[in-house]
């Protein structure tokens, strides 16, 4: 019975911890923009011309 008197404050600290880093994201705006960063993975990028070492491209 002894171990709750331990295992009851941990669990807090870490529940508080979870919910001040939580915060602390929100705050700091990764939240903002969910959708963006899911369909950049979608646009083709434009293609890099490759050039040989006089310049011309290959």
């Amino acid at each position: 019975m002894s171990i709750i008197y331990i295992l009851a404050p941990i669990a807090l600290f870490l529940g508080l911890f979870g919910v001040a880093a939580f915060l602390w994201a929100v705050n700091k705006g990764q939240f903002d923009d969910l959708e963006t960063p899911a369909n950049r993975m979608l646009i083709e990028d434009e293609p890099i011309n490759k050039k040989n070492n006089k310049g011309k491209e290959l």
